[in-house]
């Protein structure tokens, strides 16, 4: 799985980061980054809920 963030959508709520530090982080523009864009099995339940949670849908997953 690969994960982005649309920075146009984020709000910066940190949501996905408070759910999943190891593959988002807030950057210094106080919206959400991907550390990682390419998910390993141990975060990808986290990467989930994180998408899920997000108030905008700014989290897109894609499988590869």
């Amino acid at each position: 799985m690969k994960v982005k963030v649309n920075k146009d959508a984020c709000i910066g709520c940190g949501a996905c980061a408070a759910i999943c530090d190891a593959i988002f982080e807030i950057d210094d523009d106080g919206l959400s980054v991907v550390k990682k864009e390419e998910v390993d099995e141990e975060n990808k339940q986290a990467v989930i809920d994180s998408k899920e949670s997000c108030p905008t849908g700014a989290i897109e997953t894609t499988e590869e």
